[in-house]
């Protein structure tokens, strides 16, 4: 871990931690995340960013900090921070960590700064940090990760669990038991193909984007077999379905995922989501994040207005992403709303040009 010793403050210092250093600080952290982890700045790094870790010690080691990553656009550079940065509580610190953001963020030419707290906007820190961070100069953004998503308590017992379940879920992961449907949890790097082949097959049915072969690999790489699980699940020796989860300071996100037609049709992916919770109990991650759902819901679940609620989720019907929430709203959990993002500006004609040309 090295100081930089030109930025003190009473009896804090900037740090620029070493990733066993890190990774331990961000796994018990209660903002901690796996897109704030080592490895996925690594992961970044190996596909166009560069990254920047500071963080501010105390007596005690690290008691916040943050994992910039840096893109270049048209001779710029843009600074994001997803899911972080991973603060205190001690408005102290916390500004002091901020400041110090900043001045990496300016120091590189950045066009603007943007955070992603890791923090709900039930939190009851919420409210604080937002007008904190409005006092520093940011202002609120559209986020790059989802803004609301569904989250699953893992704690209660399997059998509880199962029982929370929509019947109709239920139904299809019995339904794929009956055909004979068998998942498996994958420790080998050629299960790839499998996984990349329903992957873009699935890409093409329902029109979205993804990476590349060599982006999935390069992660399952960097945080298998601790932090990912792949698993396939087959009918007949042939792959129907699959899906990578991760898991990262208590929790699991269900980030990638695919099904064949036949897959739909047999409930493979139901029992995939079943048998990836108890993989996540296993490595003790007490929540499963289902990665994205319509922010209309997220924003109906916020608001006390029952005709305001109502449009809401009635607007959300026509989101690409309905089909999608159905399927994850059936395994049970809440839906929740993270904190907008927020941007730091420093050319203002610049970062106007630049977020009509896409920003990252």
């Amino acid at each position: 871990m090295s100081t930089l010793n030109s930025i003190s403050h009473s009896t804090y210092a900037i740090v620029e931690p070493d990733n066993d250093t890190w990774d331990a600080f961000t796994q018990q952290h209660p903002q901690g995340h796996l897109l704030q982890s080592s490895g996925w700045g690594e992961l970044k790094r190996q596909f166009g960013w560069r990254r920047r870790r500071i963080a501010v010690a105390g007596p005690d080691g690290l008691v916040a900090g943050a994992q910039m990553l840096l893109r270049r656009r048209f001779r710029l550079t843009a600074t994001y921070v997803p899911r972080g940065p991973l603060l205190s509580g001690i408005e102290e610190v916390d500004q002091l960590l901020l400041a110090a953001m900043h001045r990496t963020a300016h120091r590189v030419g950045s066009v603007f700064l943007r955070i992603e707290p890791n923090i709900l906007e039930q939190d009851p820190q919420a409210d604080h940090l937002h007008s904190m961070l409005l006092r520093y100069n940011f202002h609120t953004a559209e986020p790059i990760q989802p803004h609301s998503s569904i989250h699953l308590d893992l704690t209660p017992d399997p059998i509880e669990l199962l029982s929370k379940i929509r019947k109709g879920h239920r139904a299809d992961i019995r339904r794929a038991s009956r055909e004979n449907v068998d998942v498996q949890v994958e420790t080998q790097t050629s299960t790839l193909d499998s996984f990349y082949t329903i992957l873009d097959s699935t890409r093409v049915r329902a029109r979205f984007d993804i990476h590349s072969y060599a982006y999935y690999q390069t992660a399952w790489n960097l945080f298998s077999p601790d932090s990912a699980c792949l698993l396939v699940a087959q009918r007949n020796d042939e792959p129907e379905a699959t899906a990578m989860v991760l898991a990262w300071a208590g929790t699991a996100l269900y980030l990638y995922s695919g099904s064949t037609e036949e897959g739909l049709r047999n409930g493979a992916q139901h029992a995939i989501q079943w048998r990836a919770f108890q993989w996540a109990r296993q490595k003790g991650c007490k929540t499963y994040d289902f990665w994205g759902i319509p922010d209309t819901l997220g924003q109906a679940a916020t608001v006390d207005d029952e005709q305001e609620r109502e449009q809401l989720a009635e607007s959300a019907r026509n989101d690409p992403l309905y089909g999608v929430y159905r399927f994850k709203k059936g395994f049970g959990g809440d839906i929740v709303r993270y904190l907008p993002a927020y941007d730091r500006v420093y050319m203002p004609t610049i970062y106007a040009i630049w977020l009509r040309r896409g920003t990252f």
